[in-house]
């Protein structure tokens, strides 16, 4: 992750290894389950089975080839991807609108985060019960995801070399299991016809709603979008040509092993594991449980990134996020960690199998393509794409993703509840905040800074009030370098005059580029008033305290600004004046009125602020030299009061 772009664009072994490491987790691992949850209670049949892998064979090349490989990787932020970057590219146009697919996409991304560990690992380790059908599976399953969480902290960089080679083996794994089979019945390959997928969809019974256990076989393709920055858009494209090789030989491997039991009742059986050599077999389990932990470790990582960028974006609360290693992008949530491994223990614990968090998995993923495609189309129409295309691409991938999406509400019943309350939970969540942060935002005051320069300045010399400190910071939000909120200009000169040298304003404005690191100064009055401005793309860490220190070296160093005190006997020492920063947290007035949308929203956003990081933590600064100063921030004042004077 710490490569260039140039790096990023450059295909080599090395890369497409990296490629396979990081990318195809989610997608690589779906041969555990899927012919296993399509098949299901019912009997083998050639009309099923060539029907299946017709479907999967179509969804892989429309869904995940056509779709993200192809279109949806050009969409690309500076070479990142993901929902969120994607959101970035296209809100530059003030559509309103935009943010609640960027808001629901986001969350189920989140919730599919917290299922797929769950049933990758827990696919690959019910292949033990093939040796004994007594094994305990669901201890073995909570301790590795116990584990997988647990080395989180330390940073995923030891695991992560080796990722590429078990991926590497795994997928070789996966074509010569699967031509094995295929070998001895090479008719299995006529489901390359789309006419079996449409035969079965339309006359076998129930037919359309296993369009539910098909989708099952492109879940990760949101996950590939996301992992753009990784490794760059060639060596996605190129390393998977081999990746849908190997998974395809690999399903209609286990197609050509049920063809050979027609009439027959999976039963306990997976397909998967069935196509293996009896010597082989534990193998292929510790192979299998490898690729699944990769799986699990590409989403938990996946899942720090989301939270960190909806952070940035303001849809949800400042949390406390820490960098274990030196790599680029890497980066740990605690509380985002152990809120996933609770839920994944939960929903092991919950369903109890594979067979049935098959029936809860996917329905959160058909909501976060949707919610793609729906800010890919705009896009797209920003690039001055031709409207036709436009629609008709539009149009292709409605009729696709909304037939998934009725063919998963299906799951609703059997546990696919437990991902659309999470995915529903966390976008209320997300939308409170940004709607309470716009309410907030909106009618703060914002006043000239000229009008006050010379006010400021005799403060600044003004002996007879004590000296507050040397250098003065204020964080402010006004986004114009010559406008200054009211709040700000009563704490200096009303609440508390506050006498410093030199008064200091900065900004932080978020870049819709994701790793934007520039700053620009404003010398609003020679050597007394200055404002730094900096721009920082969203997945930045705002370590302001560092950013400030290192922008007033280059200051002194280009003989900009003196820093020394003012105190006589200490400015003959050359002794560095101290700073202070002073930070203006609003907290909402009683003397206000709102709509029962806005009341809920500043409800929430009141309630996530307890979990929230106190300003002073976020924006990375020494606590020892801040002050914090709350002031009421009064929206929409209730009209006068009707109060009568006695006499």
């Amino acid at each position: 992750m710490s490569t260039n772009s140039k790096t990023l664009n450059k295909v080599t072994f090395g890369t497409l290894l990296i490629a396979l490491g990081i990318i195809y987790g989610d997608i690589g691992t779906s041969p555990l389950y899927v012919l296993k949850a399509i098949i299901g209670t019912k009997a083998i049949s050639e009309q099923l089975i060539l029907g299946s892998l017709s479907c999967i064979f179509w969804t892989l090349t429309l869904q995940t080839s056509v779709k993200y490989v192809w279109l949806t990787l050009k969409a690309d932020n500076r070479g990142e991807g993901g929902i969120f970057s994607l959101y970035a590219l296209v809100r530059k146009t003030k559509i309103k609108w935009l943010a609640i697919p960027a808001i629901i996409g986001g969350s189920a991304l989140l919730a599919d985060g917290i299922i797929t560990p769950a049933i990758s690992v827990t696919a690959s380790v019910e292949g033990l019960q093939y040796f004994n059908p007594d094994i305990p599976v669901i201890p073995i399953v909570i301790g590795i995801i116990f584990l997988l969480f647990f080395i989180q902290q330390f940073g995923s960089n030891f695991v992560g070399r080796s990722f590429g080679p078990i991926m590497l083996v795994w997928f070789t794994m996966l074509s010569v299991l699967g031509f094995s089979q295929l070998a001895g019945n090479f008719s299995v390959l006529k489901s390359l016809n789309p006419y079996y997928a449409f035969a079965l969809l339309t006359e076998y019974p129930g037919g359309f709603w296993l369009l539910g256990a098909v989708f099952l076989c492109t879940t990760g393709a949101e996950a590939l979008y996301s992992d753009l920055g990784h490794c760059g858009r060639k060596n996605i494209r190129t390393s998977w040509v081999f990746v849908k090789t190997c998974l395809l030989i690999n399903y209609f491997g286990q197609g050509a092993w049920a063809l050979n039991h027609q009439g027959e009742f999976l039963g306990d059986h997976n397909p998967f594991y069935s196509i293996m050599p009896g010597w082989f077999l534990f193998a292929g389990i510790i192979i299998s449980t490898a690729a699944a932990v990769v799986a699990s470790q590409a989403l938990i990582s996946g899942s720090f990134t989301l939270i960190n960028e909806s952070i940035r974006l303001n849809f949800g609360p400042k949390l406390r996020i820490n960098y274990p290693t030196v790599l680029r992008g890497q980066l740990y949530i605690p509380s985002v960690n152990w809120s996933l491994c609770l839920g994944c223990i939960g929903i092991v614990l919950f369903f109890k199998g594979s067979s049935g968090m098959e029936a809860a998995y996917g329905l959160s993923i058909i909501i976060a393509m949707i919610s793609t495609s729906l800010l890919l189309s705009h896009y797209l129409f920003l690039k001055r794409y031709p409207i036709y295309i436009i629609i008709l691409l539009l149009c292709m991938f409605s009729v696709i993703e909304i037939s998934f999406l009725i063919a998963n509400l299906s799951k609703f019943v059997h546990g696919g509840w437990v991902t659309v309350i999470i995915t529903g939970l966390l976008s209320v969540n997300m939308f409170a905040w940004f709607k309470a942060r716009k309410i907030r935002n909106k009618l703060v005051e914002f006043e000239k800074i000229t009008d006050y320069i010379p006010l400021i300045t005799e403060l600044s010399q003004d002996t007879s009030i004590p000296k507050y400190t040397t250098n003065l910071v204020y964080l402010t939000s006004a986004n114009k370098s010559d406008e200054i909120e009211s709040k700000i200009i009563y704490s200096i000169l009303q609440k508390q005059p506050k006498r410093a040298d030199v008064y200091w304003f900065v900004h932080v404005d978020v870049m819709d580029e994701p790793y934007t690191m520039e700053y620009k100064v404003h010398q609003l009055a020679n050597d007394d008033i200055i404002r730094i401005d900096f721009h920082l793309g969203f997945r930045i860490e705002q370590r302001i305290n560092l950013m400030f220190r290192q922008v007033v070296e280059d200051l002194v160093a280009n003989r900009e600004v003196d820093i020394r005190s003012r105190y006589h006997s200490l400015a003959a020492k050359n002794v560095i004046g101290d700073f202070r920063f002073v930070i203006i947290e609003k907290h909402i007035s009683n003397e206000n009125e709102f709509t029962l949308i806005e009341k809920l929203s500043l409800d929430i956003y009141d309630l996530l602020k307890l979990f929230s990081l106190p300003e002073e933590k976020a924006f990375g600064l020494d606590t020892s030299s801040v002050t914090v100063e709350k002031v009421p921030l009064v929206l929409k004042p209730v009209g006068k009061i009707n109060l009568k004077r006695l006499k």
